[in-house]
């Protein structure tokens, strides 16, 4: 078993505007990267579209039928003051959900061990029905309720390293006490949610705000003590990782002071921790990170640790 790469041409077609941070030039950047004879031993596969089915697991029909319905054939529409469609997002949205969807297929299947899907839009921001910070459908919650629904697993762990709190993510774990969620991000910052005291109504929820400075080893602290013990006590079936870059210290949207090397070794502990619990059922999927340079080496360090895994 080894590590396996979702991905797809079609994520390079959403277009944001001119000048926007979530450009396709970020995932570009990725494969680039992930092209390097490095990870000449990963397993390829093109990303499926998710049905409509699957994504109504997470947010409601109405809302996904709204979206794919205002896909324009030209130029753009603005769906909220971060977020907009052009003609290309409608599939690159259904291929960055069914990447998820399939590498769960694959990891159950045991062909694989684990997967990172290198796709855009991201996901994590989007909630039950409404778009929000760049994200149309929150790819990771959909994988994971594909993992519930089709697999009767009883404990799927996410763990979000974004710099911004995941409270799309957050809001549908809420309502799953099946799902234990655990989101480390840069507080106070947008979206403005993931407070220290907040668990929900199940107490499933982990927050872990970082205060802006916060560096390497502040952060291995938080997630040596906040995370790590946690995720062993509870035991999960399956990790689940949203993969956002944007804490490194030369991204451009906040101000954590992290580094490749830190998302290495989160990720190893991660895998670690999936080797001991789940048989190191891990899928992880590309959230934020708008430095080229610095989002490629830490996606490369991230891939790197999985594979190692």
């Amino acid at each position: 078993m080894t590590t396996a790469l979702f991905t797809h041409s079609a994520c390079l077609a959403h277009d944001n505007g001119p000048s926007h941070p979530e450009s396709p030039q970020r995932l570009r950047a990725v494969l680039s990267e992930l092209g390097k004879v490095d990870y000449a031993a990963l397993i390829r596969f093109e990303a499926p579209q998710a049905t409509v089915e699957q994504i109504a697991r997470v947010h409601d029909r109405a809302y996904i039928e709204e979206i794919l319905a205002r896909v324009p054939r030209a130029g753009h529409v603005q769906l909220e003051p971060d977020t907009s469609l052009s003609p290309g997002s409608g599939e690159a949205a259904l291929r960055a959900a069914g990447a998820v969807v399939a590498a769960v297929d694959e990891v159950m299947s045991g062909k694989i061990k684990n997967a990172f899907c290198a796709v855009r839009p991201p996901g994590h921001h989007a909630e039950c029905a409404a778009v929000m910070g760049f994200c149309l459908f929150n790819n990771i919650a959909v994988g994971a309720a594909h993992a519930l629904a089709v697999y009767g697993l009883k404990k799927i762990a996410i763990v979000d390293f974004d710099v911004h709190h995941g409270n799309g993510t957050d809001e549908w774990a809420k309502v799953h006490p099946e799902t234990l969620f655990f989101s480390s991000h840069q507080f106070p910052l947008w979206p403005g949610s993931g407070r220290a005291e907040d668990h929900g109504p199940r107490g499933n929820i982990v927050n872990l705000p970082l205060v802006p400075g916060t560096g390497s080893a502040e952060f291995r602290r938080a997630m040596e003590s906040g995370v790590l013990p946690k995720l062993t006590q509870f035991g999960p079936e399956f990790i689940f990782i949203s993969a956002g870059f944007d804490a490194h210290k030369d991204d451009p949207l906040a101000d954590l002071r992290l580094n490749e090397s830190d998302y290495e070794w989160i990720t190893r502990e991660l895998c670690k921790l999936a080797g001991q619990s789940c048989q190191g059922h891990v899928v992880s999927s590309l959230e934020g990170g708008y430095d080229l340079a610095a989002l490629a080496k830490s996606t490369g360090a991230h891939v790197k640790a999985l594979m190692e895994a």
